[in-house]
């Protein structure tokens, strides 16, 4: 509990104060404008949150950070968060990488290319995108309006012919010289207005270079401009504007107990470009929740765009707008608006939110009573929300490994995935193979979560050597089953092949349970199955290959990739240097006399002669 005594000391500056359990385990880290305020609105029993009253029960001790600003507060919070990762902030766990189109205008015929990174390199940026298939799709409409080239300049001027892309009108080809320098500028000036949302101005600009062909009696000039604008203008036709101003990210929240539901729509040029979902859990303010999650969100390098408007306001936003102005290089304004256009974009981002919060409720509810009717048709003695797979992949008992994956509440969580090499069986045994994966995942100082079930790949003896492994280790509470493949048969009176049913074995039965082919329970166990299955294959081509491309020069000692280069490099090959004597190794840039001797008794297995 948080008592007045623990805070007495505290300064009334900016910083950053973290809360420890008992056993000194971060609990929450907070930052501040006035830490003695800030903190002093947790002491004593007056809250009404449970949530909250419930986390400061847990505290025993708390420290704090004085920084110069509130921006420095800020960028220490975000630190903290990321190296203690806090059971009550944000764990924003995103992998999803945004993508953008660039354009170099330096360059002599500018090109679009999808890129991760928005680096300030004098280029300029379009998008973000949510994924690289819509920003292709982007490209692949903007080349049938401006036929950029698509191919890296030096690749286009090798060409002694232009490229089919010319044939269908969706190039220029500049690489043989169809059009020229200025012609091909403004075509790229013209792509990068239309993708920053300014098609008037880019229809503006283009019928005024088709009255000025058409007067100097460049007919076909004319055409292609006249054809142009109107491709521009039914494009944007079809384009929904949802905005006006400048472009900005719009965020909506919505809230189901202890679950932070956050939409957030890009709008880019006046359109609505794409959105995103997220979901997590916070137990304090949804306003300090909202705070927390822009801090990291726009810390994991996501563009920034110059507004950010949301469905509440911040407290204390100045030091998150002057941190990202920084980043950005120009004016970044959070605000909350309540009328007019903006206000309309808002509601319609929480509307958004509330709708993925309902469809994640049904989400859960769906897959519980996927669940819940495995559980039955099994037989087990409670809900598999965690199940585990193992399989085995290797060639004759060469370069064996295995692979186990995990899927949580019937989703397959990756980080839980793990690969295994097989050590101690050296033949073509399976059975003796997963007795040993089994054996070191359940090993006694195991402390990672044990799972409802386990499946494995095969019939009733690979569940027989899962049943043993369990036994042995003393393993209980862990239900298990085996799914075998379906067979191919062929009827006695007939020619005809025919597909058995995929089988489910589990433990002390005889028979195997036949669940109804197609049924969701099945789709789920084949689906675990075959996930499995294709881990393990491609771990085993992942070794294969390194032991397939590996020589005897990469076992030897102080022979690492560059000398293995220059070695191979001045004798040929590896027979050449077997046969070279211990003073011709010496003479190879970047050996000396040492590592020469080493490498000479390594390749003879003996002493070099004196």
């Amino acid at each position: 509990m948080i008592t007045p005594e623990m805070i007495a000391n505290f300064p009334k500056t900016p910083g950053v104060y973290l809360m420890r359990s008992a056993d000194q385990t971060v609990l929450y880290v907070g930052k501040a404008r006035n830490l003695k305020s800030r903190v002093r609105a947790y002491v004593g029993p007056g809250d009404s949150r449970i949530h909250i009253r419930f986390m400061v029960q847990q505290v025993v001790s708390i420290e704090f950070i004085v920084t110069d600003t509130e921006k420095e507060a800020l960028i220490l919070e975000n630190t903290l968060i990321k190296q203690h990762r806090p059971k009550y902030n944000i764990n924003l766990r995103d992998d999803k990488t945004y993508f953008s189109l660039r354009m170099d205008m330096k360059e002599s015929f500018p090109r679009l290319s999808i890129v991760r990174k928005v680096p300030a390199d004098g280029a300029r940026y379009f998008g973000p995108y949510a994924s690289a298939t819509s920003a292709r799709e982007v490209l692949k409409q903007l080349y049938k309006l401006f036929p950029l080239r698509h191919y890296p300049l030096a690749t286009c001027m090798a060409r002694k012919r232009p490229c089919l892309y010319y044939q269908i009108k969706q190039c220029s080809a500049p690489c043989c010289g169809k059009i020229s320098v200025e012609d091909y500028a403004a075509l790229a000036e013209g792509a990068a207005l239309f993708l920053e949302g300014k098609n008037n101005e880019v229809a503006r600009i283009y019928k005024a270079r088709m009255n000025q062909a058409s007067e100097q009696m460049r007919y076909e000039d004319a055409a292609r401009y006249r054809d142009l604008v109107k491709a521009i203008e039914v494009t944007v036709e079809r384009q929904k504007v949802v905005a006006r101003g400048a472009d900005s990210d719009v965020f909506g929240i919505h809230r189901t107990g202890d679950e932070l539901q956050v939409v957030l729509l890009h709008i880019r040029g006046g359109a609505l470009t794409g959105s995103r979902s997220f979901s997590f859990e916070w137990e304090l303010e949804t306003e300090e929740g909202l705070a927390s999650f822009l801090n990291e969100y726009y810390g994991q390098e996501n563009p920034i765009p110059p507004q950010i408007l949301l469905p509440m306001p911040l407290p204390e936003p100045q030091a998150l707008e002057e941190l990202l102005s920084e980043k950005l290089g120009k004016k970044v304004a959070i605000t909350a608006p309540q009328r007019g256009a903006k206000l309309e974009i808002v509601m319609l981002a929480q509307k958004n939110a509330l709708t993925a919060a309902q469809e994640r409720i049904k989400k859960a509810e769906s897959a519980e009573d996927l669940l819940d009717e495995l559980s039955s048709k099994l037989h087990l003695g409670r809900l598999p929300k965690r199940i585990e797979c193992y399989d085995i992949s290797n060639i004759q008992g060469e370069m064996a490994v295995g692979s186990r994956v995990v899927f949580v509440d019937g989703k397959a969580d990756k980080s839980l995935y793990r690969r295994y090499r097989i050590r101690s069986v050296l033949q073509s045994d399976d059975f003796a193979m997963m007795r040993e994966m089994l054996s070191r995942r359940f090993k006694p100082e195991s402390a990672e979560e044990r799972p409802d079930l386990i499946v494995v790949d095969g019939g009733i003896g690979q569940l027989n050597v899962l049943s043993a492994v369990l036994e042995e280790l003393g393993v209980e509470g862990v239900e298990a089953a085996g799914l075998a493949k379906s067979r191919v048969e062929r009827s006695m009176e007939s020619a005809e092949l025919r597909r058995s049913d995929e089988r489910v074995f589990r433990p002390g039965r005889k028979n195997p349970i036949v669940l109804r082919q197609n049924s969701a329970p099945l789709l789920l166990l084949a689906r675990i199955r075959d996930e499995a299955h294709r881990f393990a294959v491609t771990y085993h081509k992942t070794v294969r290959s390194k032991v397939f491309t590996s020589s005897e020069l990469d076992q030897a000692a102080g022979i690492g990739a560059k000398r293995k280069k220059a070695l191979l490099k001045h004798f040929g090959s590896l027979r050449k240097i077997k046969e070279a004597s211990l003073a011709q190794l010496t003479e190879v840039g970047g050996m000396n006399e040492s590592t020469a001797q080493k490498l000479w008794e390594h390749l003879h297995h003996a002493k070099p002669e004196a």
